[in-house]
């Protein structure tokens, strides 16, 4: 039974763990980084809500406690690596409202990115303030739709909307993604 070997099975299935974890690590730390870099350098989570529930995500996602330092660290300014929260907004098929929160280190590679996306299903990358004007920021940080901007496509554009919302989410610098589809 050659080429029937379990070692061989379970490596493959580590490995395939691995990179979702090291993904899931990744968002984390640039979560992390971002509230620090935005607090002004406040690196005590309690007096730095956004920071609090960062750590509290990546807890949950049983991060290393070095990590979490290092992300830490970085947000200070240490280590050399200086990431920005970036926000995208564009409409994608069916005329649906996408705001996209990013935390980069190059704005030109994830703003290309950010872009061939839409481009390939449909949509459009739009300007400062024409979509971000259909949400309320609640007082948590996060974005709720307002009632009157609810977009209700046809079957073929939410599959294509949907489609458009998963291929975001795998970019490693996307942070969250907002939409209007209900």
């Amino acid at each position: 039974m050659s080429g029937h070997s379990k070692w061989s099975k379970v490596k493959h299935q580590k490995a395939t763990v691995d990179v979702v974890r090291g993904q899931a690590f990744t968002k984390a730390s640039h979560a992390i980084t971002i509230a620090v870099a935005a607090a002004g350098g406040v690196t005590d989570p309690a007096m730095n809500s956004r920071l609090r529930l960062a750590i509290e995500k990546a807890r949950e996602l049983n991060m290393p406690k070095d990590r979490i330092e290092r992300a830490i660290a970085k947000g200070k300014g240490e280590g050399g690596d200086t990431r920005e929260s970036v926000w995208y907004e564009g409409y994608g098929p069916g005329g649906v409202a996408f705001l996209v929160e990013s935390a980069t280190d190059n704005r030109l590679r994830t703003a290309s990115a950010i872009k061939h996306i839409f481009d390939r299903f449909g949509g459009t990358l739009a300007g400062p303030g024409a979509v971000s004007f259909l949400f309320t920021k609640k007082a948590d940080g996060e974005f709720i739709v307002r009632p009157y901007s609810g977009v209700t496509p046809d079957e073929e554009n939410r599959q294509k909307a949907h489609k458009l919302e998963e291929e975001l989410r795998v970019l490693p610098d996307v942070q969250r993604i907002y939409t209007n589809l209900p």
